[in-house]
């Protein structure tokens, strides 16, 4: 395995497992928490914390990991990486396919929703009633599939 496979394998590990946790954050108590704050204080901690994260070491790490995890795929499925190519292309594609991509096409979406509702009026709140489960659960997604993703690379890196 050369130093380069070797190098994006340990950045798309410890990303993936960084990722995973704080994903597994929102996932385990912390919307449970913004839910249990009322409706309207529920919305607005979350509508800042999505406005602060944009601008946080979070969205290099974002991107960063995605490229680097669909670099892995690419070298993965043309052979390079010895034994645990295919187990790299395959965690790669886990990430970036249940991370990147749901998070693109799913909480993003939702996420602008939520930023541009009142969270004082009833379509604020029923916004919110919506965005707290359907977030949620495309959030348990991207947990999972941080997770998952990591494993498989740790496996393709020790095979």
């Amino acid at each position: 395995m050369s130093i380069i496979i070797c190098a994006l394998l340990w950045f798309s590990i410890v990303s993936a497992a960084i990722m995973a946790g704080v994903y597994f954050t929102f996932s385990v108590f912390a919307m449970r928490a913004f839910a249990a704050l009322g409706d309207a204080a529920g919305a607005q901690a979350m509508q800042s914390i999505n406005r602060v994260i944009v601008k946080s070491a979070f969205l290099p790490l974002f991107m960063l990991s995605t490229a680097a995890c669909a670099a892995l795929i690419i070298l993965g499925m043309m052979g390079y990486g010895g034994a645990g190519a295919t187990t790299m292309a395959i965690g790669g594609a886990i990430y970036v396919i249940g991370m990147f991509v749901v998070t693109i096409a799913g909480n993003v979406p939702l996420n602008n929703k939520l930023d541009a509702a009142d969270p004082t009026t009833e379509e604020g709140v029923a916004v919110w009633r919506d965005y707290l489960q359907r977030w949620t659960r495309l959030n348990h997604i991207r947990t999972l599939s941080c997770i998952a993703a990591m494993a498989l690379l740790v496996v393709s890196l020790s095979a």
